[in-house]
């Protein structure tokens, strides 16, 4: 006679996750990616506005700016290989404790980066420290996303994973909210002290909210389906190496489809911010109170893509934005083209939070689909890590440029953001639509 298998204590798919449970697993998800994007996106945007001067001084203004912007990019080179060392460690070892080294790891370097001596005072090491600095931010960066989507996501029922797992999307806006206002706030400091001290402060502050991110994190329990996996024997092939070698494919479509958010997020996220405040000579307090406000939107955008998406599918959505970025780009640039702080804002709202919202709003739940769980962690935190080098590490340094070859005219850089656009177009026609899959059973 056969006794029947008591049913674990939580629920196959998540179904018996404790709503009380359930609920602190999307605030560490959310909170712990907005501190995470909160450091990162404060680089981006005192790369935009303060490092040129601060140290790249007396090689003008033009490169002065394309330098900032190296710097940026040498953050995003290094995303990849925070999803592959991280990726490797989760799928191995669980998600929850990558989660709280990430974390560490990206306070302790903004901190760094808030103490870090000029130019002046310790000569060419400082740009060097820079650049190492924000290559750790990279790495830190490049592990959090994946483990963060996937702690929710793995714990979701399977008519709400799309929505459970945008949490960690949103927390990127949610961070870029913060770090823009608190940049915001320092800027109105008279120039000479907002570049000599002020913009100091945000980065050093990053310390309490790390603080505060660890206490919420701590608490969360480790993913169900991994818990299970990791009762069973482990594989002898590196997960990142099953990645490439046996889901192929798969990677390629989850890379392809993450370009046009990423694009979005380099191009009005970064660029668009420096050219407003040099070329088109807007104020930068206004600048960033204005991007701050755009984040609002996008927030609010993932939701509505991500929760839209549980009900008619990734892919329907995805595409949606996609379109939206080939349609809206040469309009959002002749808005940005304008000079105008209200005009400012509707490209903002746009490029961010329209197009980045419905094409990055269910990306989590797709790439995730996309994978088993014993390499979920490498497939998608590699995938979406080397989309964010190519569709954002760049797109910054690719702008300034085209724009200087066209003259100050913008149109180059138009036709930069469709083609990069239907790239993520192509991947998603290749692709499945996932959200019905049964976690437990992709193969």
């Amino acid at each position: 006679m056969t006794s029947a298998k008591p049913a674990p204590a939580t629920a196959p798919g998540a179904a018996g996750t404790d709503p009380r449970e359930m609920r602190r697993i999307l605030a560490s998800s959310f909170l712990g990616t907005a501190i995470e994007y909160y450091d990162f996106i404060l680089y981006a945007t005192a790369a935009s506005i303060v490092f040129g001067e601060v140290f790249f001084t007396g090689v003008g203004e033009g490169v002065a700016l394309m330098l900032s912007f190296g710097t940026l990019a040498a953050g995003y080179l290094a995303r990849p290989l925070g999803g592959l060392i991280f990726g490797h460690l989760g799928d191995r070892l669980g998600r929850k404790a990558m989660l709280v080294v990430t974390l560490v790891l990206m306070g302790s370097v903004s901190v760094l980066i808030g103490l870090l001596p000029t130019p002046a005072q310790i000569g060419v090491a400082a740009p060097l420290l820079l650049v190492a600095l924000r290559v750790l931010q990279g790495i830190a960066v490049g592990g959090e996303w994946g483990g963060a989507t996937l702690l929710a996501f793995e714990r979701a029922k399977k008519e709400s994973r799309g929505f459970a797992a945008s949490f960690a999307y949103m927390g990127a806006p949610a961070g870029t909210i913060i770090a823009t206002l608190v940049l915001s706030a320092a800027s109105t400091l008279p120039r000479e002290d907002f570049l000599a001290w002020g913009w100091r402060i945000p980065f050093v502050l990053s310390a309490v909210l790390v603080a505060v991110g660890l206490v919420i994190r701590l608490k969360v329990a480790e993913s169900a389906v991994f818990t299970e996996l990791a009762a069973q024997p482990h594989p002898r092939k590196a997960p990142a190496v099953e990645v490439l070698t046996r889901y192929p494919r798969s990677f390629l479509i989850s890379v392809g489809a993450a370009i046009a958010p990423q694009a979005a997020q380099g191009l009005m996220g970064a660029w668009a911010i420096s050219y407003a405040v040099q070329q088109a000579t807007l104020d930068p307090t206004a600048v960033l109170n204005v991007k701050a406000l755009a984040g609002v939107g996008t927030i609010l955008m993932i939701i509505v893509a991500a929760r839209l998406s549980d009900r008619i599918g990734r892919r329907r959505v995805m595409l949606g934005g996609t379109a939206a970025a080939i349609a809206l780009a040469f309009p959002i640039l002749f808005l940005l083209e304008s000079g105008q702080v209200w005009a400012l804002f509707l490209a903002l709202f746009l490029g961010l939070s329209v197009i980045q919202g419905f094409t990055a709003g269910p990306y989590g739940a797709f790439a995730a689909e996309l994978y088993p769980t014993r390499i979920r962690y490498s497939g998608t935190s590699i995938g979406y890590q080397s989309a964010a080098t190519l569709g954002a590490g760049f797109t910054p340094m690719l702008a300034t440029g085209l724009v200087l070859v066209a003259g100050g005219s913008l149109w180059m850089v138009g036709v930069a953001w469709v083609a990069l656009s239907a790239v993520t177009g192509v991947a998603l026609l290749a692709s499945s639509e996932g959200k019905d899959k049964d976690i437990r059973e992709i193969a």
